[in-house]
């Protein structure tokens, strides 16, 4: 995409590249290019109502928390008394198998490896790899 982008905005290769259109191919070009335009300054003009709303209700809060005496550092330290949420401790191996005399385990989340699924595959129940106590 960056080829066709630098074609569009440097002038010379612009017209190299166009030089065998017709005027009237070069108008429908011209004609969707202004489309585009227009479809892009619509929506920085919602994007821009947007965020004068988004602004303007910031500002009428915040003047609400100035007319209760209250200011902005007094939620800060709200703010940062929240604790950071706790990482989940990792999930035990429920599937178990020996190969070439390496103990693979798997916890029966996310996918299958590979060896599990190639014993799968030729006719074994993944029952069959269950590690002791866990079902």
């Amino acid at each position: 995409m960056s080829d066709f982008l630098d074609i569009l905005t440097h002038g010379r290769r612009f017209k190299a590249a166009v030089k065998e259109l017709t005027a009237d191919e070069l108008r429908e070009v011209a004609a969707k290019l202004d489309k585009v335009i227009v479809e892009k300054e619509e929506e920085a003009k919602a994007e821009e109502a947007a965020n004068a709303e988004r602004n303007a209700r910031i500002a009428e809060i915040l003047a609400q928390i100035e007319n209760s005496g209250l200011s902005i550092e007094d939620f800060g330290d709200v703010a940062a008394a929240k604790p950071a949420p706790k990482k989940r401790a990792p999930r035990p191996p429920k599937y178990q198998i020996t190969v070439d005399g390496e103990l693979i385990q798997w916890t029966g989340q996310g996918r299958m490896p590979t060896v599990f699924k190639n014993q799968v595959d030729a006719g074994k129940s993944i029952n069959d790899f269950l590690i002791p106590g866990m079902e």
